[in-house]
């Protein structure tokens, strides 16, 4: 069973079976078998738009397909996907803004992976449902 940090007093509590808080304090995702009774604050309805448009470009997602479960340096990035490494770096820009991807020095090269499974979740989500 999941925990809410309560961040007033610096605890940690037990969820519940509908407590459906996350590390952004909302507890007001939606969920299918309890609809929200409200809107979540403008401020995270803007975050997540902001989030699902770096989804809107199709080298962004061959990139993110080529990082799952994977790292992998620009150049490889470039090759795998079919595009500039001036392209890859670009996107990959957006991304790590998007705290979509992480990086980490290795010498004068940067590897990159993807930052979470959530990242795995989001691509696996959305190709089941364009695929239904």
């Amino acid at each position: 069973m999941a925990s809410t940090r309560n961040e007033e007093h610096g605890t940690v509590a037990p969820a519940t079976e509908h407590d459906h808080r996350c590390a952004c304090g909302s507890a007001e995702h939606p969920s299918p078998d309890q609809p929200p009774e409200s809107l979540p604050d403008e401020e995270l309805l803007y975050d997540l738009a902001d989030l699902f448009k770096v989804f809107g470009d199709t080298t962004r997602i061959k990139i993110l397909y080529a990082l799952m479960g994977t790292e992998r340096c620009v150049a490889d990035i470039a090759e795998l996907i079919g595009a500039t490494q001036s392209a890859v770096s670009h996107q990959l820009r957006t991304l790590k803004q998007a705290r979509l991807v992480k990086f980490q020095r290795d010498g004068k090269n940067v590897i990159y992976s993807l930052s979470d499974d959530h990242v795995y979740t989001m691509l696996a989500q959305g190709m089941t449902h364009i695929c239904e």
